[in-house]
């Protein structure tokens, strides 16, 4: 018999959930789908129900983790003032607890593993655009008197989400916990006007 929708839904999220947080740990390669499984309290035999294959897998883990926080951003970016809302989207993503942690975004954990997948990059595209989307939503005007155009802010945008990407990537690799710290807060100062530290 069928497995209700509502109840295949609920299953392929699990897996999802427990292949995220593993590749996130292990990387892509250095988890099996026994592993995901396990971690998802499933039985091996169900995985191809969900999907085609562990390529498959990633493709569609890429895409939900990237996409959970373009939907974030894009939520801060228009219910908040921009500069609040800058502020929250850069604390949010330098933070040092979710940094250390190693949950931190996909982008740093799981990029190079994303970017050697065809289908994996392909997932993440739309998401990528939506987090930019959101940053040059809020970013601010570069020049006191200068609305601005929409092209500076997309360029100030990809700084931002660059210079972010790269500081928690530096502050994971960092063997010293003030070295990692001093990483997240430059990022931080370079990219808010006030140059506040806001990951403290």
């Amino acid at each position: 018999m069928a497995e209700p929708t509502s109840r295949r839904i609920e299953t392929r999220q699990r897996i999802l959930d427990a292949a995220g947080l593993l590749f996130r740990q292990h990387g892509i390669d250095g988890v099996g789908v026994d592993a995901v499984m396990k971690q998802a309290g499933l039985t091996h035999g169900g995985f191809y129900a969900h999907f085609a294959s562990k390529e498959a897998l990633a493709a569609e883990v890429a895409r939900s983790l990237l996409e959970k926080s373009a939907r974030s951003w894009d939520e801060i970016s228009r219910t908040d003032d921009p500069g609040p809302a800058l502020r929250r989207i850069v604390a949010g993503y330098l933070n040092p607890e979710k940094v250390a942690s190693g949950l931190c975004c996909s982008l740093t954990s799981l990029g190079p593993d994303f970017a050697r997948r065809s289908a994996s990059r392909s997932a993440v595209g739309g998401a990528l655009r939506g987090m930019l989307e959101a940053l040059a939503r809020v970013m601010p005007d570069p020049h006191d008197g200068d609305s601005g155009s929409p092209n500076r802010h997309r360029g100030n945008a990809l700084a931002a989400l660059s210079t972010m990407v790269g500081a928690v990537v530096l502050a994971r690799l960092a063997d010293d916990p003030e070295l990692a710290r001093a990483f997240l807060d430059a990022a931080a100062a370079s990219i808010l006007p006030e140059r506040t530290n806001t990951t403290g």
